[in-house]
């Protein structure tokens, strides 16, 4: 049918032509189309259709064609356009396993069957082949719906969920036969940077920042930047295991001394505190905290607290910095008093210049949190009052209680001067006295009475 159509478009064209140039048409007989051996049937009756020998659908296969309509071009790929295609959802292949059973059949006692039945004991016996344990397994696995994340164990899991930051990752590899025994290594940081070039367009790359340590004082951190995920991590890793500093511990729980650290627009006070304390600081420092092996401890951050990297640096540079008692008081010349709260802040010296430096008083009375942080302060807000100071009935309290106001500070200073709490009535009655450390060196000094 295409074939005749195409053959009258021909003859309607010739008697065109043969119009335009003679002015009348020629007389065409059914007798000489014969004779020309020309099929001439329902010429004027015909339909012209148009046609071609391929199109679209059949020079692509249809998965090329579905592609073209669910895929990204170049060019939005270069925009970020697509994250989520091409991404191969894995399957949960613990669906359908039994502990105990595999492909071998067999009775194993405390794991498949009881290890007594009756009176008699279970032994391990090997059972007939089931052969189509494999073929349910692959039609459950085939027939899975929707894939669901695992769920991250309670243990395991870091600041926010499943996600990295604040996860462990295990120990660095070893280099050599040199073994990171008893270390640990967590992220403080993983996100993706891009970066923009002219011939590759936007790439993307994973960025870890890690911190690892054994518990004990030493420890290192690091940056890691790969293509992917695992290997930015195991790089970080890598690299905060050849960059270890120690990092010399209080007793073994807190830092020795207050102070005060900065990098760049973030700055840390760091306090030290008894045990038992705990930590209570930012989510990075007492991550930092648990890898070096400080367990009590409080921090402030001030300035720019979103900027994990600067707060690490900060932070380690405060505890590399930090200064022991003997060191402070071969600096100073003095001698170093440290008062407790749990001694009722009975002043103990914990550290002495060396033996034949000497010891020149100093100008002015030397503030101890004054010389380590440099003359910062934490900023503090303004603690407004109880409602209930307000009231008369915390006056008519105040009055009451006015006789006894300082009976705290004067036995703290009777302790510093004399060792116990004495007055110059305690030689009528020395049996009245309390039985507190120092008292029996006291029982026979006279005390004269303050005038």
């Amino acid at each position: 049918m295409a074939a005749l159509c195409r053959f009258s478009r021909m003859i309607l064209l010739e008697l065109r032509s043969a119009q335009g140039k003679h002015g009348v048409l020629p007389k065409i007989s059914l007798n000489s189309g014969l004779a020309e051996n020309r099929p001439i049937t329902g010429v004027l009756g015909c339909i012209t259709l148009q046609s071609r020998n391929t199109s679209f659908f059949n020079r692509l296969t249809a998965s090329e064609i579905w592609k073209g309509v669910t895929s990204v071009s170049n060019a939005g790929k270069k925009r970020g356009r697509g994250k989520g295609t091409g991404k191969i959802t894995p399957k949960n292949l613990n669906r359908g396993q039994v502990i105990g059973v595999g492909d071998k059949n067999m009775i194993w006692p405390g794991l498949n069957a009881p290890i007594v039945r009756g009176k008699e004991i279970v032994e391990r016996q090997a059972l007939p082949e089931n052969v189509e344990r494999k073929a349910k397994l692959i039609k459950m696995r085939d027939d899975m719906p929707k894939f669901r994340l695992f769920k991250v164990p309670p243990l395991e899991r870091g600041w926010s969920g499943g996600r990295y930051p604040g996860r462990s990752i295990g120990t660095p590899d070893r280099v050599g036969e040199e073994r990171f025994e008893g270390f640990d290594t967590k992220v403080l940081e993983f996100k993706i940077v891009t970066n923009m070039t002219g011939l590759f367009g936007r790439v993307k790359t994973q960025s870890a920042y890690v911190v690892t340590g054994n518990k004990n004082g030493l420890a290192g951190y690091a940056l890691g930047k790969a293509p992917t995920g695992p290997s930015a991590l195991r790089q970080a890793k890598n690299s905060a295991a050849n960059k270890l500093m120690y990092i010399e511990l209080f007793n073994g729980h807190t830092v020795y001394h207050n102070f005060y650290a900065k990098f760049g627009r973030t700055k840390i006070f760091v306090y030290k505190k008894p045990k038992g304390h705990g930590l209570v600081c930012h989510r990075a420092v007492k991550t930092i905290c648990e890898v070096i092996g400080i367990k009590d401890l409080y921090a402030k951050v001030e300035g720019n607290s979103k900027n994990i990297q600067n707060l690490t640096r900060a932070f380690f540079h405060g505890l590399v910095n930090q200064k022991t008692h003997q060191k402070l008081a071969e600096e100073t010349g003095l001698h170093v008093i440290e008062l407790r709260r749990e001694n009722d802040y009975f002043p103990t010296v914990v550290a002495k210049p060396p033996e034949g430096s000497k010891i020149t008083p100093p100008d002015k009375q030397i503030d101890f949190i004054d010389y380590i942080s440099e003359g910062r302060v934490a900023l503090k807000r303004k603690k407004h009052d109880v409602f209930y100071t307000r009231l008369p009935s915390w006056q008519k309290h105040l009055n009451k209680t006015l006789y006894r106001r300082n009976h705290d500070k004067v036995k703290l200073q009777l302790r510093a001067e004399l060792g116990a709490v004495k007055s110059y009535l305690s030689d009528l009655a020395p049996e009245q006295l309390p039985d507190i450390k120092g008292v029996s060196a006291l029982k026979g000094k006279k005390i004269k009475p303050q005038q």
